[in-house]
C-alpha cells in the first residue's frame, strides 16, 4: 500500500443538524469519515485535521471561538494528530498544510470532509497542482443544494458533478469500503 496521509476537512458542528449551515448527507459522510479515521489510526496512517474559521464575527458560519466552528466530536483529533487552521476554501492557502504533509512524505493524500463543491474541491485541486497523488473518498464528503440563475441544483447533483470533475484529472475517487479494503 502507498504511504498515505489522511486529510479530514471541515467536519465542523455548523454543518450538522442544529448548526448554522446543515449539509445534505453530512451524517452519513461523518460516519464514513469516522470509519476511515479509525482505520488510519489502526494502521498508523498520519491524520491531519483541517478546520475552517472566519475571523469576522459577522460570518454566516464557522465564527472563530464558537461551538459551531469546532470539529464534530465524532471525528475530533486525538492528541498528537496535526490540526491546520484555515481561513479560505483551499486548505493550502496561507496555512502550513504543505509543510505538515511533507514531514510524512506521502505517496497519496486521501481527502474526506465538507463541502464537496468548495473546500474538498479546492483542496483536492491544490494538492494535485502541488504534485500530490490525490484520493477523494466520495461517500465521506457532504455538500448542500445550490442555485444558478433560475436553476435549483439539488445537493446530490452538486456532489456528483464535483466528484465527476475531480475524477477527470485531479483525483482518484473511491468509496470508503474500497479504500479500507485496499
Amino acid at each position: 500500500m502507498a504511504r498515505q496521509v489522511l486529510l479530514v476537512v471541515d467536519l465542523q458542528n455548523d454543518y450538522f443538524p442544529g448548526g448554522k449551515l446543515p449539509l445534505w448527507n453530512v451524517e452519513a459522510a461523518r460516519d464514513n469519515a469516522a470509519r476511515v479515521i479509525a482505520s488510519a489510526r489502526r494502521d498508523g496512517t498520519p491524520i491531519i485535521h483541517v478546520r475552517h474559521e472566519f475571523p469576522d464575527e459577522s460570518a454566516p458560519f464557522f465564527v472563530a471561538g464558537t461551538e459551531g466552528a469546532q470539529t464534530h466530536p465524532s471525528v475530533a483529533p486525538l492528541e498528537g494528530e496535526a490540526i491546520v487552521l484555515k481561513h479560505h476554501a483551499n486548505s493550502f492557502r496561507d496555512t502550513q498544510l504543505r509543510e505538515v504533509l511533507d514531514v510524512h512524505a506521502p505517496e497519496e493524500v486521501v481527502i474526506v470532509g465538507a463541502m464537496s463543491h468548495m473546500c474538498i474541491d479546492a483542496t483536492a485541486r491544490a494538492a494535485a497542482d502541488l504534485d500530490y497523488n490525490v484520493v477523494v473518498l466520495h461517500d465521506a464528503c457532504a455538500t448542500l443544494d445550490l442555485g444558478f440563475g433560475d436553476e435549483a441544483v439539488p445537493a446530490p447533483k452538486v456532489h456528483a458533478a464535483f466528484m465527476a470533475a475531480l475524477a477527470t484529472g485531479y483525483a482518484r475517487l473511491q468509496s470508503v469500503d474500497e479504500h479500507i479494503v485496499a
